[in-house]
């Protein structure tokens, strides 16, 4: 059904008045002078439908014509998307021409059953210690990264998507066999000749610059590991509604890779605070009721839509893991968008102003950072004691630390001089490796040397 003329434009929002039949999240075409706009449904209120336009409403006017396209927002899938570059709308951005799809899935993603769901056991290597070693990524896990304004989330997030391998389980838990997965998805990892496993990585920025961009392409190029990643680009002057999408589409088509062609999906979804503002910026505009800093009361529910389409799931041969970072405004970790992913997820891994400042990378703060599956996808009986050991005595360094800063390290006791001791070589050897990547057994190793093992 197509109607002529809208009732009202309000920020990225248009107004349709007399709608009949329109559903709850039904794609329209907005048409204006020759040029079509994708919309979707987000309100309806007797006969006025309220849709959200992903390309913004600039140079739009009252005249326009909306078209009710009956069906929800699609993506067109196939395994030519590897090794592509497309935009915050999922169209080719690369110049490579156009993707022939092998079919169209609908982007709002289908509950999983959760007697389907596979618990995670198996470890992802992501070549850095304070992660491996401290804060173990599981193969089905949504781990989230909390960073800040000035530190190098970016970096992190392109040397871990193009880093990532994961080996099979039986390598990884020797001698753990009260870890051993002997599910179908048990080997996960980069793709080899003698086992015929895939991986991929499906990255999705939101609302970065173009110097960025440009950043994450040449990185995932020089890496030599483009034809496994699909690169998803919202850029920052973007329409902000095009943000709500562009994570779903990454999603969707992770799933589709993992359940349809058996491959082990790593999600990077950066950075998660430019789509929850956008979330705000457009509830601001349906004048709806602000919750906590302006926030919708709904976003809680709105993130796990997307963090919970992570998993494993039983009969099928992939898996998708999130790995999504956020900037926390002023270094707020209560600030609402870390506050309530650290409930749906499990875990976080937090980066520290003050190591980046010494000029420790990744300056990942050991103390606050876990991950609650960390224990079911140890590599080793001796991995999970050897970190408990690292936590203790660190943190007994930190608090030497600050009382050196009050009384003097001079006049501090020789065991709170050696805490601090142990804190300096803990960061720059264990923490600290700069574009260097690690394998676990490396990891284990400096860490054993570094207790004295």
């Amino acid at each position: 059904m197509e109607y002529l003329g809208l009732n009202e434009i309000r920020g990225s929002l248009i107004f349709v008045e007399g709608v009949e039949g329109a559903a709850y999240d039904e794609i329209v075409a907005v048409k204006m002078a020759g040029e079509v706009r994708t919309g979707r449904v987000i309100q309806l209120q007797k006969d006025i439908a309220t849709v959200l336009v992903f390309e913004g409403t600039s140079g739009l006017s009252t005249g326009a014509a909306v078209k009710f396209m009956g069906r929800q927002l699609q993506i067109g899938l196939s395994t030519e998307m590897l090794g592509r570059v497309l935009d915050g709308m999922g169209r080719p951005k690369d110049g490579l021409g156009r993707i022939f799809p092998a079919l169209h899935r609908e982007v709002a993603g289908a509950a999983t059953n959760p007697t389907t769901r596979i618990y995670p056991r198996n470890f992802i290597n992501t070549g850095f210690s304070a992660i491996d070693g401290l804060a173990t990524l599981v193969r089905g896990q949504k781990l989230p990264i909390f960073s800040a304004e000035g530190l190098p989330h970016d970096r992190l997030a392109a040397a871990i998507a193009t880093r990532a391998s994961i080996t099979p389980s039986d390598e990884h838990h020797r001698g753990h066999p009260m870890n051993a997965d002997k599910s179908p998805q048990a080997q996960f990892g980069h793709p080899k000749p003698n086992n015929g496993e895939k991986f991929a990585v499906v990255f999705a920025a939101m609302g970065i610059s173009t110097d960025t961009a440009e950043y994450f392409r040449r990185t995932f190029t020089e890496s030599g590991q483009f034809s496994r990643t699909v690169m998803f680009l919202n850029m920052a002057h973007d329409p902000p509604a095009e943000r709500l999408i562009t994570p779903r589409l990454a999603l969707t088509t992770a799933e589709f890779l993992a359940y349809d062609h058996n491959y082990h999906v790593l999600v990077v979804l950066t950075d998660m605070t430019a789509y929850a503002e956008a979330l705000r910026e457009v509830a601001s505009a349906r004048g709806e009721i602000p919750g906590r800093k302006g926030f919708p009361g709904y976003m809680y529910s709105d993130l796990a839509s997307l963090y919970e389409r992570a998993g494993l799931r039983r009969g099928a041969g992939g898996s998708v893991t999130q790995l999504p970072i956020l900037t926390m405004p002023g270094d707020d970790i209560t600030h609402p968008v870390p506050d309530l992913t650290g409930f749906i997820t499990e875990g976080q891994i937090v980066l520290c102003r003050a190591m980046h400042a010494r000029g420790i990378f990744p300056p990942v703060n050991p103390l606050p950072s876990l991950s609650r599956l960390m224990k079911d996808a140890a590599v080793s009986q001796e991995h999970p004691r050897i970190a408990a050991r690292l936590f203790a005595n660190y943190a007994a360094a930190v608090a030497a630390r600050e009382l050196a800063a009050v009384v003097g390290e001079e006049d501090m006791s020789e065991e709170e001089k050696s805490s601090l001791a142990f804190g300096r070589k803990f960061e720059e050897e264990f923490l600290h490796q700069g574009d260097t990547a690690r394998s676990m057994d490396e990891t284990l190793k400096i860490a054993g040397d570094i207790l004295g093992d």
